[in-house]
């Protein structure tokens, strides 16, 4: 998802102006969070009742003499029917607990696509290929040229081969070449990494909002490493940069449904078939934010996974926002006035985007955030109801709940506003400032560049937890939490390995 939007001018000239902001969360927050934060302390409060009951058991059984522990036995003893059924209770209470509970999932490695130095491309030799097409009039050449400017994106970002050419090869040959050429690419670095046969995947999710080609990009993967007969895949298509999370979310349920299995993830996004060579400036902005990219993601549920993976999946929270026709309709594909296709963009999306965001935020906060931060904010509403007081409503701070952010690099602004309403600190979001200069808005991919730049940095830690959060069309914010199980490393042929060290770097 990108953010930038256009506007005319009285003497009908273009201009960019500011981008929409969020809504202030500071001045509209949802009761619901806190009937929500309320409803998770009160399902914990036999936990809370239970723990000094325990110790007081514990301590009164520290002060039995011998003799006590004597005549308890004999008690039992008399009481042989009672002490058999209340075992066989916990015996069976305990075999319903162990076939019931979700099994864990854990995060074996992943892999993104790095492209090869020859498909880069700097600004300037991005507008001449578009003033060479011929497609563009010189108002909307100069928009891009604008966009590109403030987008936050480098002079290393890449686009397929097929872009190369003046004009675009855009052939549904070339289409496959780049699905093949960044698939995998990522998946190759992957299995060599983590010394997985292809054979032991027993699931596999890909996803890819703009290319479905027949057969399916699953069935591309499946053709290529040959992988067994029986698995289980599925192809998710048309839900936008939000759906790398609805992916592992899939894969989550289906390593529940299935035992002692693997599932790999493949999240990407396509550019060959989806420039727009047309002049309506609200399906212009695209072109100049998304790059190639691509990460394949390996999961598992087998308990002896755990000491050597490097993360533990412990939510994922999706929020869908499509029942209302202004966010169905706010990143939306047609066709313009002359049949030239492409995604167009509303004027209302950051304010979209930030109703969604409030709605996601308000489920995924009484799971992770400290019983403190929702006291102080249930406090304070309270405070604002009964005294009628101009009490701005208390913002929970994510910060103590996550120690890193993973925001879709769907462009500047939207990193912009994310770090000023949740009240972020810069480092918080230096990868995905990072992310989008370096690689560009790989769509889905985007939120496993940004975890891949941290382990770069030497910054994960055992017990850190990661917010990865997306913002796709439909319209949709999904969320998912990781924790780490150990100070996680970057992997071989990592996205960052040959320019880590340049970064940060200052963006203008």
């Amino acid at each position: 998802m990108s953010s930038e939007q256009n506007s005319t001018t009285p003497n009908g000239a273009h201009q960019i102006p500011q981008a929409r902001r969020l809504p202030d969360f500071l001045l509209s927050v949802n009761l619901k969070y806190v009937k929500l934060g309320y409803h998770y302390l009160v399902s914990h409060l036999l936990t809370l009742c239970l723990v000094p009951l325990i110790a007081v058991t514990i301590l009164e059984a520290s002060r039995l003499d011998p003799d006590d522990i004597h005549q308890l036995w004999l008690n039992l003893q008399y009481n042989l029917v009672s002490v058999i059924v209340f075992s066989a209770l916990l015996v069976f209470a305990s075999t319903v607990y162990i076939l019931t509970r979700a099994r864990p999932v854990y995060l074996l490695d992943y892999s993104c696509y790095r492209p090869p130095a020859h498909l880069k491309v700097e600004s300037h030799w991005f507008m001449e290929r578009y003033r060479l097409s011929g497609v563009f009039e010189k108002s909307s050449l100069e928009f891009q040229r604008k966009v590109l400017e403030r987008s936050g994106l480098g002079e290393e970002t890449c686009v397929p081969k097929s872009m190369h050419s003046v004009p675009p090869t855009a052939t549904m040959a070339e289409a496959r070449e780049e699905a093949e050429q960044v698939m995998f690419g990522a998946l190759d670095n992957l299995f060599s990494n983590t010394n997985v046969r292809p054979k032991d995947i027993g699931i596999l999710v890909v996803n890819c909002s703009c290319f479905n080609p027949t057969p399916s990009l699953s069935a591309m993967i499946i053709n290529k490493y040959k992988l067994r007969g029986n698995i289980k895949s599925f192809n998710l298509g048309g839900m936008g940069c939000s759906a790398g999370v609805i992916a592992i979310d899939l894969a989550k349920d289906m390593l529940q449904a299935h035992r002692n299995t693997y599932a790999v993830v493949v999240s990407t996004e396509n550019i060959t078939q989806n420039g727009y060579f047309g002049n309506k400036k609200s399906m212009l902005i695209p072109n100049c934010l998304f790059r190639i990219g691509a990460a394949a993601v390996l999961l598992s549920n087998k308990s002896s996974d755990r000491r050597r993976a490097k993360y533990k999946l412990l939510h994922v929270v999706r929020t869908h926002c499509g029942a209302d026709d202004k966010a169905f309709r706010c990143v939306y594909q047609e066709q313009d006035e002359v049949g030239k296709t492409g995604v167009s963009l509303s004027k209302d999306l950051m304010a979209i985007a930030g109703e969604a965001l409030k709605a996601n935020i308000t489920t995924l906060g009484p799971l992770v955030l400290p019983i403190s931060e929702q006291f102080q904010f249930l406090l304070t509403l309270v405070a604002k109801k009964l005294f009628n007081a101009k009490i701005k409503p208390y913002i929970p701070d994510f910060k103590l709940a996550f120690e890193h952010f993973c925001i879709h690099a769907g462009g500047r602004a939207v990193i912009d506003e994310l770090e000023k309403n949740l009240q972020l600190l810069p480092e918080h979001v230096e990868a995905s400032r990072m992310t989008l200069h370096r690689f560009g808005n790989t769509s889905s991919s985007s939120i496993w560049y940004e975890l891949a730049y941290i382990e770069a940095k030497g910054r994960m830690r055992k017990g850190n937890r990661v917010w990865q959060i997306a913002f796709g069309s439909g319209f949709k914010c999904n969320s998912a939490v990781w924790q780490a199980l150990k100070n996680a490393k970057p992997s071989a042929n990592g996205p960052w390995e040959e320019c880590i060290n340049k970064y940060p770097v200052q963006i203008i």
